[in-house]
């Protein structure tokens, strides 16, 4: 339960899901609950984002038949901004289970994305919407969720970062980067359901899954309301916080 708030808070706030599914039971020593648990914890956050967007897919799945023409080219900017992440996931997936786990890997990525976040939330403008993206904005922002393969970077950190840095406004980038989200979690889901099948369904994985979907929920709701009048700052010192604590750690323990 308590990995699956983890999990669900922090997938959609900028601050690394898989580096806190790492960081968790490395600080409290407990075992680390392997991928097949991930993967429950990541459908758990599925399901919180075809609830909180139900409206938007079924608006970009009539689109398909000759509905809205806006939703269309919304379905096809985030068809492009999938590409590089489901592209680099396949091919570095035998590194995310091992080698990426790292903790002073995480704390670096942290430290590195909470600047970035930090300086182009601060210096560039709000002046476009995204209705405004365009294919090449949609490609560079699905290389940069690539990035998130590293734990640490975090998925969303990563696409917020990049929108922000292209003048998209704080609310649209947060949208942007969940729906784009949604089809590459799906994704990895369908590859990695072999872990779950191979490591037996129990009640746990239930309650991981269940509790990653409903803090998913709050999480996603509360990011939109936040940035709407406030700035993504808060979410970079929270991550400098963390890298701290972790090198912290890391040195003591030796």
């Amino acid at each position: 339960m308590v990995l699956g708030t983890v999990q669900g808070l922090a997938e959609f706030l900028p601050i690394s899901s898989s580096a806190h599914l790492v960081l968790v039971p490395w600080l409290l020593r407990w075992n680390d609950p392997g991928l097949a648990f991930d993967v429950a914890l990541h459908l758990g956050t599925l399901l919180a984002l075809l609830i909180y967007y139900r409206q938007d897919w079924i608006a970009m799945a009539e689109s398909i038949r000759g509905g809205d023409p806006a939703h269309l080219r919304l379905l096809l900017l985030l068809i492009t901004a999938s590409m590089p992440g489901a592209i680099i996931g396949l091919l570095f997936e035998k590194q995310a289970e091992t080698v990426f786990r790292s903790p002073a890997l995480i704390a670096g990525a942290l430290a590195l994305l909470a600047i970035l976040l930090w300086l182009f939330d601060k210096v560039a403008p709000q002046r476009r919407t995204m209705g405004e993206m365009t294919y090449w904005d949609a490609l560079a922002i699905g290389l940069s969720q690539a990035l998130a393969i590293v734990p640490g970077v975090s998925r969303s950190g990563a696409t917020i970062t990049m929108a922000r840095a292209f003048r998209i406004r704080r609310e649209d980038s947060a949208n942007f980067s969940f729906l784009m989200a949604t089809p590459i979690i799906a994704g990895a889901g369908l590859v990695e359901a072999r872990k779950i099948l191979h490591a037996g369904l129990s009640w746990t994985l239930g309650l991981g899954f269940l509790s990653a979907a409903v803090f998913g929920l709050i999480a996603i709701a509360f990011l939109i309301r936040f940035v709407r009048a406030r700035t993504y700052v808060p979410f970079a010192v929270y991550r400098l916080a963390v890298a701290a604590l972790v090198i912290a750690v890391f040195f003591v323990r030796g």
